[in-house]
């Protein structure tokens, strides 16, 4: 196995010597590979054949990549962490996440934040690990990217979380943890084990109780990006 740094921890990974994982992991290898691992990830290939039997649409490579992404995301909920299905980008040294359905417009939305707005760079176009350290939720790069592969290796303080809706108009608006907690639960690995999935309400409460979450309905335009932006720190500036 490997060591590699992600989301502020040391994790052991049998990456293979080629493939998704391995591609998208080099920039997340540990420069220490001598360092105590928190925890350790792998797929026998038993359970592999197993999973790949479920999916046969899938190439082997593909299968692997998503359930060993799956199975970091357990055991990240060890260590006050989650994955959020979402797109997420750093500004000024805080993160901005954009979750909805897969197909809604997430990653075009931060693409578009991307061009418009000056010292904006991508965390995770896909599923970012959020994970609180020392009482700071933080947005966290990881290998599991997306088809696209678009991540870095950054941990930056959230500023906000965002679910998307399309819509002709631009608006913002803040919502209630109670109006926001379904919107988490359809956009997160909903654990089968009740251990994991404990850990994973207690984790999500203090989320809803500690990080602004917006409603964002908007069009793909640069007043979309002016609305959401704007909206969060207007709003934030006068808590």
């Amino acid at each position: 196995m490997e060591l590699f740094d992600i989301a502020g921890l040391k994790v052991a990974m049998n990456c293979l010597d080629s493939g998704l994982l391995f591609e998208r992991s080099r920039a997340y290898l540990s420069a220490d590979q001598s360092a105590a691992p928190d925890f350790s990830v792998d797929m026998p290939d038993s359970v592999l054949s197993e999973k790949h039997a479920a999916l046969p649409q899938l190439t082997v490579d593909e299968c692997r990549y998503i359930y060993m992404g799956e199975a970091f995301y357990y055991k990240l909920l060890n260590f006050d962490g989650m994955l959020l299905h979402a797109s997420c980008v750093a500004k000024d040294g805080r993160a901005y996440l954009f979750s909805a359905k897969s197909g809604t417009g997430k990653s075009t939305h931060t693409h578009l934040w991307l061009e418009h707005l000056d010292g904006v760079t991508m965390i995770n176009d896909d599923k970012p690990a959020v994970r609180e350290i020392d009482g700071t939720f933080y947005a966290c790069g990881t290998p599991f990217s997306g088809k696209n592969d678009e991540s870095s290796n950054q941990l930056v303080p959230i500023r906000a979380i965002v679910f998307l809706e399309r819509a002709a108009d631009n608006s913002i608006e803040r919502i209630t943890p109670k109006e926001a907690l379904p919107l988490f639960m359809s956009q997160t690995i909903r654990p089968a084990k009740k251990e994991y999935m404990i850990k994973m309400l207690s984790l999500l409460d203090k989320v809803l109780t500690d990080v602004p979450v917006y409603k964002l309905r908007c069009n793909i335009s640069r007043d979309a990006v002016m609305t959401a932006y704007n909206g969060i720190e207007d709003d934030i500036n006068e808590d």
